[in-house]
């Protein structure tokens, strides 16, 4: 059989021609959507938020690369990752009972004179008074949710496979946030990030305010007692 070299060299060029068309169509929609992006940031508030995901799913290597070269710190970049999943995962969230959430908070909002001892299932709150972890979980505790206080990711991936939550709540820092996120998505969860006001590894600052905003969706206004909502503020 003899090899038509015509016809070879025709189906290279067009493959040829074919490459070039989708590397450009991944580089005009990767620059749409950056540029999207970057309004979004500008404003405060998310545009077009369902095709910036799939974008992000699709061009993510490509996306990063052209924020970066517009000048995008990986703070910046990290928190409109972080709004732009919360603002996915509210819907789905909000559908799933409280019983079948849990928050995972990091060990390091504990004042520096913490009693605790670490566990099997992370740190056990004393209640001692020394930081508003205690009370702060206890009045989530009251609104069903399983909370956790822990070190580590290996920590919660051991929660989720014992307890089988259908939905988290990671609170950290913006890169703990952002691990915990890709991290939940790869074991198929619904998660919703929270990040602290102050980094670091001792008596770290976060706004209870934003968690208690999370924590009440899908919860009926008037089934919540009234001395939780001290949260709030």
């Amino acid at each position: 059989m003899e090899l038509d070299f015509g016809t070879l060299n025709s189906l290279l060029y067009l493959i040829g021609e074919l490459t070039v068309i989708i590397i450009v169509l991944a580089v005009v929609s990767a620059f749409i959507l950056v540029v999207i992006s970057l309004y979004s940031i500008r404003k405060g508030r998310l545009y077009f938020p369902r095709v910036l995901k799939t974008g992000l799913v699709l061009l993510e290597g490509l996306m990063k690369a052209m924020f970066r070269f517009f000048g995008l710190e990986d703070r910046e970049l990290f928190t409109f990752l972080i709004m732009l999943h919360n603002s996915m995962n509210t819907a789905e969230f909000t559908r799933i009972p409280v019983p079948e959430r849990a928050i995972f908070m990091p060990q390091c909002l504990r004042s520096s004179q913490c009693p605790a001892h670490l566990t099997p299932e992370g740190l056990r709150c004393q209640n001692c008074g020394r930081c508003t972890v205690g009370e702060a979980k206890g009045m989530l505790e009251r609104l069903g949710y399983r909370i956790f206080i822990v070190p580590g990711s290996s920590f919660i991936k051991r929660m989720v496979k014992k307890y089988r939550p259908k939905a988290i709540m990671g609170v950290g820092c913006l890169a703990e946030v952002k691990e915990g996120i890709d991290m939940a998505d790869k074991l198929g969860l619904v998660v919703m990030g929270v990040v602290t006001l102050k980094e670091g590894c001792v008596e770290t600052v976060v706004n209870w305010a934003d968690i208690y905003e999370v924590a009440v969706l899908g919860i009926d206004p008037a089934s919540i007692p009234e001395d939780l909502h001290i949260l709030a503020n």
